[in-house]
């Protein structure tokens, strides 16, 4: 196996579609085509199902995927250790993180630790938490910004910060009216029990973000299933329709202390005070470079640093 070949494969992998494919890899669609066809020859077998839209690989062809993932990720750990024993203050580092956090979190670190460390290179990753944690198994992220739990067999991690999740309510709600809330105060907020909101409807966030989960689990102990309104993928896009009054929601405090909407919606803590963890986390089996350990601990430093 040559790389080339190892990329060509992961990339038709990833787009499932030899066309868009050939668009990120730059090169024609007739020639990744032959590519293919030429790999597959050589191999014996197909690598995916061409009778599928989209495609996807076949026995051997996941064999080979996680093969070509695990070379792809060995041949990137020794150049992490030969950069390391040549430059010890340079590198290149691939940070995984979610859409909000880079947002809300990275934002405000990067220009800093960029400053202290010039000669590192950086590559942003977004995607959602838990496929986030797909990333770093395979190899495609050296460090990621996550949540706990996480699964400490495969995982290293140092925690940065707690933050509350707080309750959204539009502020027609009735709710608003009873604990004399006014929308966009953060200030000296009531706690509230949610099952006062069983009948509320609620704004969900997609299943693939642990907020999902979150939310149905303290709806479940509060005795009660969450009518939802609909779902999204962006807490940002949540908070925004909560102030238009399309539903209630639980979003971390975090996000509603760094936004202020034209029309925000009312916020209130909950009685079970949730909170969650926020982690930097990387893969306990893989090579650990200069780089990613000066950018934990210049993380872990700016979230502990006195306000």
């Amino acid at each position: 196996m040559q790389y080339r070949h190892l990329t060509y494969i992961l990339k038709i992998a990833e787009e499932k579609n030899i066309s868009l494919a050939a668009q990120k890899l730059y090169i024609s669609q007739p020639s990744l085509s032959q590519f293919l066809q030429k790999i597959e020859k050589d191999i014996g077998c197909p690598l995916f199902d061409r009778s599928t839209t989209p495609l996807h690989p076949t026995y051997i062809g996941e064999m080979y995927l996680e093969t070509a993932r695990k070379i792809l990720d060995l041949d990137e750990q020794f150049c992490q250790q030969v950069d390391d024993v040549l430059h010890l203050h340079r590198g290149k580092l691939t940070i995984g993180s979610s859409p909000f956090r880079s947002t809300y979190l990275l934002a405000s670190f990067l220009p800093i630790f960029q400053q202290e460390y010039p000669a590192i290179s950086l590559e942003l990753i977004e995607n959602t938490t838990i496929h986030l944690e797909s990333l770093a198994q395979s190899g495609e992220v050296d460090v990621s910004i996550s949540l706990l739990p996480i699964s400490t067999h495969n995982f290293s991690y140092a925690p940065l910060f707690e933050e509350e999740l707080l309750l959204a309510l539009p502020p027609a709600h009735p709710l608003c009216q009873k604990y004399h809330l006014q929308p966009g105060q953060m200030d000296c907020l009531p706690a509230i029990e949610l099952k006062a909101l069983k009948t509320t409807p609620f704004i969900l966030m997609d299943r693939e973000q642990k907020l999902h989960h979150h939310l149905l689990k303290l709806c479940q102990q509060a005795g009660f299933i969450p009518q939802i309104q609909l779902e999204t993928q962006s807490m940002d896009t949540a908070h925004a329709l909560s102030g238009a009054g399309i539903g209630a929601t639980v979003l971390p405090d975090t996000l509603l202390k760094a936004v202020h909407l034209h029309r925000p919606p009312c916020y209130a803590r909950l009685t079970a005070h949730p909170h969650r963890t926020v982690i930097i986390t990387w893969r306990k089996d893989r090579y650990l470079s200069h780089a990613a350990k000066a950018f934990i601990a210049s993380l872990q430093n700016f979230y502990q640093k006195p306000e």
